[in-house]
């Protein structure tokens, strides 16, 4: 196959050369070599020039975007949520979407205990408070946080994400709850030695709140005013999900007023901006939505998602059979089909 005749792949952002360099004997790649964050028309000119696209969170994805993408075949998402892309309008115009599953719940369910341990132990704050030199003396008193060892803890999404931090509540001797749109299989839940209950319960028994649920119409905002009025004033609640998710400017309030103890949160409403009420309270510990972020987590998921752009055009092997697509029925009813293996000739 000549270097003219090549797909070509657009990546949206630097990820890990070796990786990407798995395409490079079947496309012609384009890298981004630094952090971009796209306007609209700026996105949909590099779509329009491309065949398929590996992109991140901060590219959205829909029908202004698309508008010129003739050749577009497939969109790969850097992540595991898809809020970003409008999967209606990609399977309208035939395109596939991928995302990346699997390769990050154990990384995230890490974090989400990092933040819930900072949280109820009140490390950003003592450690700023240490950074600016306010440390003279110990108090006995001072510092006091919340033990979660015995602790309920209560997850609320139920996915692959959840269970992973599930799993690990049972080294600190912690009941678990859960929450999610369906109920998991007992094998599941003796696995991860949780036990399913309606949402209100969640709310009312737990003594620490992980939310691990996927942003759509329907759970933006699953936390606000309302939700926090049923959660213990003493409770810890942490977020890893995504922003939108939680109600922020309630969250706050219910910090401010001691209404909820503390909060690890890692994604926020509209980030990178992050409401002005959580940066002035020292209750709450956030982080830059980093929860994937460790080396071999990253670069696994850069290496799925080249999967994903390779077995769409026939290559490598899943050929023919994209991992991780997330609207193949929208394809089909487009009549999209995938080459059969190809070889380089």
């Amino acid at each position: 196959m000549g270097t003219a005749a090549k797909p070509a792949v657009w990546i949206s952002r630097p990820t890990f050369p070796e990786v990407i360099a798995r395409l490079e004997p079947h496309f012609r790649v384009s890298a981004e070599p630094g952090e971009v964050k796209f306007a609209p028309a700026e996105l949909a000119a590099k779509l329009a020039g491309c065949d398929a696209a590996i992109v991140g969170l901060k590219e959205h994805v829909g029908a202004a975007e698309l508008a010129g993408a003739k050749r577009l075949r497939i969109v790969a998402n850097l992540a595991v949520g898809y809020d970003n892309l409008d999967l209606a309008a990609l399977g309208a115009a035939g395109i596939a979407a991928s995302n990346t599953a699997d390769v990050l719940n154990e990384s995230v369910a890490d974090y989400a205990w990092a933040l819930l341990l900072g949280a109820a132990r009140r490390m950003g704050a003592a450690e700023r408070w240490l950074r600016a030199g306010q440390w003279q003396a110990t108090e006995f008193k001072g510092w006091l946080g919340t033990d979660v060892r015995g602790r309920t803890l209560g997850i609320l999404g139920m996915g692959r994400i959840g269970q992973a931090v599930a799993r690990r509540a049972q080294g600190f001797g912690m009941p678990v709850l859960y929450h999610n749109r369906s109920r998991l299989p007992e094998a599941i839940e003796r696995e991860c030695r949780a036990r399913y209950v309606d949402k209100a319960t969640l709310l009312r028994e737990s003594d620490c709140l992980v939310l691990v649920l996927p942003l759509t119409p329907e759970t933006r905002h699953a936390i606000g005013a309302a939700e926090l009025a049923q959660m213990k004033p003493t409770a810890v609640l942490v977020n890893v999900a995504r922003g939108g998710i939680m109600d922020d400017a309630a969250l706050a309030a219910a910090l401010r007023e001691g209404r909820l103890a503390a909060a690890g949160l890692d994604v926020f409403e509209g980030e990178p901006n992050v409401h002005p009420d959580l940066l002035a309270l020292d209750n709450v510990l956030l982080s830059p939505h980093i929860a994937s972020a460790t080396t071999d987590t990253r670069r696994a998921m850069t290496a799925v998602a080249v999967d994903n752009v390779l077995a769409f055009f026939g290559h490598g092997p899943h050929a023919g059979h994209p991992p991780n697509l997330l609207n193949p029925e929208a394809l089909a009813a487009a009549g999209v089909t995938f080459p059969p293996h190809q070889e380089l000739t």
